[in-house]
Order: structure tokens, then sequence, then C-alpha cells
């Protein structure tokens, strides 16, 4: 199956009004030509989370990550600057770095070509000799680093916008939480075997809370009370008002920055193409997603508390119940994510109509429609 038609199929879903939406076609998910489209029109381009500023919090601090295929380092150097440069070797091209940790300097595990934290060639042995080699004309290619809200993002488009000109009218809306100050607590990798916009679909709609999560959280879901406004340009989001199944996600006594409702409320964030945040008065978890081809998807997840909780002498015993809760909804959502890519690939598969609780569905199909194949998106002012 060329793009052609995937792209055709999305572009007459994504014309539907609202009222008559139905789901991306399958072949938006399945076709690996497709993804090739978006991996050069989406992930190659945007800005994607990496995690969180505080997971780098010393010098030498860092984590590597892959995005649209070029292994990408992530550090805090030697001046408390975040900076992120291509983690390939100039030499003989290794990938440099694995995982996350501390490094004093970057070692190439090949030939020990050694780099300081800001990119430069510090040693190459036995290359003394070796005629027209200059140490000093080697420095790892930067990649384009910006922290926003207390969240790092790279991108390797070198004219994109910041990422604050971006998500100013989300940082407005979202303000008065001081998500800037919460504590990321632990971050994990993770690959399902599933597609990536599956992922983040399920991430970004409460519709399936009753029923994927019938054994955690689902019971504590009242679809009735949960609003879901259309999206803007950049991301989508929807506000759950309730009293929360975990003391923390409802804001701390000590808490001066939510009053009235919005202490008791929970905001979901779809950033596009692929963060995605749970943000409460007192804890906060987020997914980053890349595909790795059609059928699996590799996650940033991550999670932590609010200042207040944090500060609490409880702080501990509230990240360890936090953390065991969120390691049972993925489960939840590990299943019913990969149920809905297997069912995908039948031969019978067509996208029913959305729920009104999938509006986030609906932007989110317009979106990945404008990076794909230029559709014209309009928008509505965003409420509280």
């Amino acid at each position: 199956m060329s793009q052609a038609q995937p792209i055709a199929e999305l572009l007459e879903a994504a014309s539907r009004p609202f009222e008559e939406a139905r789901a991306m076609p399958p072949s938006a998910y399945t076709s690996p030509d497709f993804l090739a489209r978006e991996t050069e029109a989406i992930f190659a381009r945007e800005w994607v989370c990496v995690g969180r500023a505080s997971g780098l919090a010393n010098a030498g601090d860092y984590l590597t990550y892959e995005l649209a295929g070029q292994p990408v380092m992530v550090l805090r150097d030697r001046e408390g600057q975040l900076r992120a440069f291509s983690n390939v070797c100039l030499h003989r091209m290794s990938t440099l770095l694995e995982g996350c940790g501390n490094k004093r300097a970057i070692v190439c595990p090949y030939h020990a070509w050694t780099y300081g934290l800001d990119g430069r060639l510090r040693g190459a042995p036995f290359m003394g000799g070796t005629t027209g080699f200059r140490k000093e004309e080697y420095a790892l290619p930067s990649i384009r680093c910006e922290e926003w809200l207390g969240w790092i993002y790279i991108t390797l488009d070198k004219d994109r916008p910041s990422v604050a000109t971006e998500l100013r009218p989300l940082e407005d809306m979202i303000a008065r939480y001081g998500m800037e100050h919460y504590v990321e607590c632990f971050r994990e990798t993770h690959v399902w075997d599933t597609n990536w916009k599956v992922l983040a679909e399920n991430f970004m709609e409460s519709y399936h809370l009753p029923v994927c999560h019938a054994g955690t959280v689902g019971g504590h879901s009242k679809l009735e009370e949960m609003d879901c406004p259309p999206g803007l340009a950049a991301f989508n989001y929807h506000w759950i008002t309730k009293e929360a199944s975990l003391p923390i996600g409802n804001a701390h006594p000590d808490n001066t920055r939510l009053d009235g409702h919005w202490r008791k409320t929970t905001a979901l964030l779809t950033i596009y193409p692929s963060h995605l945040i749970t943000l409460t008065p007192g804890y906060f978890w987020y997914l980053s997603l890349q595909p790795k081809g059609t059928g699996q998807v590799a996650m940033v997840f991550g999670g932590g508390l609010s200042p207040e909780f944090m500060a609490d002498p409880r702080a501990a015993d509230h990240m360890a119940t936090l953390k065991t809760l969120l390691d049972e909804v993925n489960v939840e959502d590990r299943g019913c994510t990969e149920k809905v890519f297997r069912g995908m690939n039948a031969g019978a598969a067509r996208p029913g109509h959305l729920s009104y609780l999938e509006r986030p569905l609906y932007d989110f199909m317009q979106y990945i429609a404008d990076r794909v194949a230029g559709f014209d998106r309009s928008f509505a002012l965003a409420a509280e």
C-alpha cells in the first residue's frame, strides 16, 4: 500500500464535521509507507519531550533518545546548561552513550575518542601522527534543546518556533498548577506492541476508563462530569473535576495556588505529536512516544509529585502508592491498546462513530492530516 491510499482515507475522515466524526482509518495505523511520511513530516520536525529537567540536575547527568532515527544525547554541562548533541562518534560513527546516568566525559566505546560535556573532542588516542588530523576541528553536532515548565524538548528542525511560543496558550491555561515545580520521582522506558497513535489516543480520551480500567481507576471515573472542549493548534485537552481516588489527586492542604474547584480538577493534556500528561493538583504522570515500526511504540514513562506533597513527611509512601497504581493502569492500557492494533489489521476492520467524549481524537486526527497532507484546520477559542 502506498502513502496515497491512507492519506486519501485520512483526509476524507478529517473533513467530516465533529457531529459525524469517525475514528481514523485502519490504514493510517498499519501502513509502513504512511509511517514513513509521519516520521518525515512529524517526528523529524516537531518538538518532542524526552523527560523532566529535574532528572538531569547535576553536571554530567545525561539521557539518550532516538528521534526520527537520529540517536540523541541530552546532558547538563559544567555551566549548568541543558544541551543536546548527536549521539554518534565523529570517528567511525559508533553510538556513544546508552540509557541514562552521569559522565565526566563522553568516551566512545569503540576507539575511546573522548568528548567534553560541551561536545568538543578532548582526546583521540594514537591520532597525533595522523596526517591532516586536527582535534580542534571536531565537535559533536548540536541538536536544538529547550526547557518549558520543567520539561525537556528536542527537535531536529533548526527553524521551528520555540516551545514556549507554540505552547503559550497552554501555559496560560494551566499556570495555576505551577507544573514547573513538580518533581519527577521516576522515569522508565518501555516498548509495547501497538501503533504509537493508538496509545496516544488511549491516553487522550477518558471514554475507556470505566471498562478498560475496571480494576483500578474505572470506578472513580464519572464520564458525565468530563469536559472535552475543542483543541488548539499544538495541543488538545480535557478536564476532570472529582474527589480523587488517591489523596494526592487533590490539592495538599499547604497548596495556596489552587482554590475552588481547581483543588479537585485534573487536566489531561496531549502536546502534539506525542507528549501526554495527566496533571493533578498533587501529582503528575506522563508518556512520551516514538514509533518503532507500525506495530511497536517506544515510550518514556515518568511521574512525580507536586512540591507540597514532596515536602510532606509521607512523600515516599505517597510516591510508592502512586507508582503501584500507575503500573497497574499501564498493564490494563497495554492489554487494551494491543488488542486495538491487532483488530486494525483485520480485513473487516472499520472505524465507528466517535463519542462526544472523544473530541480529542477528532482534533488529533486533524493534526495528523495537517502534518502529513496539509489539511486546513480551524480552532475555537480555549475556555477554562
